[in-house]
C-alpha cells in the first residue's frame, strides 16, 4: 500500500463549471471530533463553500458537514466556519492574490490523509456565460470525434 493514501470524502465538481482553477493548494481542516467521525462517513457537501482570509487566518465558510448520528450533545453546527491549517507564507501570497481582480478561493475536494482530513483550495476566476458555453461545445466536439473513431 503507497505511504500517502488518499481517499475523497467530497469533490466540488460545479467549482471547475463555474471557475477557471489557476493554482491549487493543500490545507489542513480543524475539525471537532464528531465532525471527523461524520467526514470519514463521506457527509461533507463543499458546492457553497468559499474561504475568507482575514488577520493572516483562513477560514472555510459555508462549507455543510452533516452532524454525526451518533454524536447528540457533541455534535457541533453544521454551517459553520472552520480554520484551515496553510503556513504563513502561504497564506500572505494568497491575500495579495486575491486582491487582483476577479480571483477567490474556492475548495475543490475534501479527502483523507493518514487519518487527518484536507482541503484541496483552488485559486479561481469567475466563468463567463459565453466560457461556460465554449467549454460544453469542446466536450461535445471531444465525444464526437472520440465516437467516430470508435466506428472505424
Amino acid at each position: 500500500m503507497p505511504d500517502k493514501a488518499e481517499r475523497d470524502v467530497a469533490v466540488n465538481r460545479r467549482a471547475y463549471h463555474d471557475y477557471f482553477i489557476d493554482e491549487k493548494y493543500e490545507a489542513g481542516v480543524m475539525l471537532t471530533g464528531t465532525e471527523i467521525k461524520s467526514v470519514r462517513n463521506g457527509r461533507a457537501n463543499l458546492r457553497e463553500g468559499f474561504v475568507r482570509i482575514d488577520a493572516n487566518e483562513a477560514w472555510l465558510e459555508s462549507v455543510h458537514i452533516s452532524p454525526y448520528a451518533q454524536g447528540n450533545v457533541m455534535n457541533q453546527e453544521p454551517v459553520r466556519p472552520r480554520k484551515l491549517l496553510l503556513h504563513r507564507k502561504e497564506i500572505s501570497s494568497l491575500i495579495g492574490k486575491v486582491k487582483q481582480k476577479g480571483y477567490t478561493l474556492i475548495p475543490l475536494r475534501m479527502y483523507i490523509v493518514r487519518n487527518r482530513a484536507k482541503v484541496e483550495v483552488g485559486l479561481a476566476r469567475g466563468k463567463r456565460q459565453y466560457d461556460k458555453r465554449e467549454a460544453i461545445a469542446e466536450r461535445e466536439a471531444k465525444r464526437e470525434i472520440a465516437r467516430a473513431v470508435r466506428r472505424g
